[in-house]
């Protein structure tokens, strides 16, 4: 998944979206978010954080692998929740922020899952993970436009 957004959100985009998703996500979307909690750790890597959601799913838990605010370089680990079931052993995320030659930015998510026994990865469900993550970053994107103050 790529996203691009205008350059001067870099810094903002990654505040909201990472740094501070357990408060902004709940804020912006709380129709998908019913609350993320951090339950081990201060925020950063290594912490595990808990998302608290609503309809389809009850909650995801995972582990922060890596969080570079110098790169914009997020990496963490699904580790537990409804998404896993009983056919996935985890999924791990790679996110980065990265300015453009045009003045932009874009984000770039890559997953990587781990089935259990022989399980089939369906490429469908994984094409709406990706487009349900692209929307949370459209939100927190049209949010900043709408702030300027915000997350500055």
């Amino acid at each position: 998944m790529n996203t691009l957004t205008p350059f001067h959100l870099l810094a903002r985009l990654f505040k909201a979206s990472v740094l501070d998703s357990h408060n902004s996500f709940p804020k912006l979307l709380p129709q998908a978010f019913k609350s993320i909690e951090i339950l081990q750790g201060n925020g950063g890597a290594g912490s595990i954080k808990q998302i608290n959601l609503g309809k389809t799913l009850s909650y995801l838990k995972y582990h922060i692998d890596e969080l570079d605010e110098e790169t914009y370089t997020y990496n963490y680990t699904l580790i537990e929740g409804d998404a896993l079931s009983d056919k996935l052993e985890k999924i791990t995320y790679e996110v980065n922020f990265e300015p453009t030659s045009n003045g932009g930015t874009i984000s770039k998510m890559t997953g990587k899952y781990y089935p259990k026994g022989d399980y089939v990865i369906n490429e469908a469900e994984v094409k709406v993970g990706k487009e349900k993550a692209s929307a949370i970053y459209k939100a927190v994107e049209a949010f900043l436009l709408q702030n300027p103050e915000a997350y500055a």
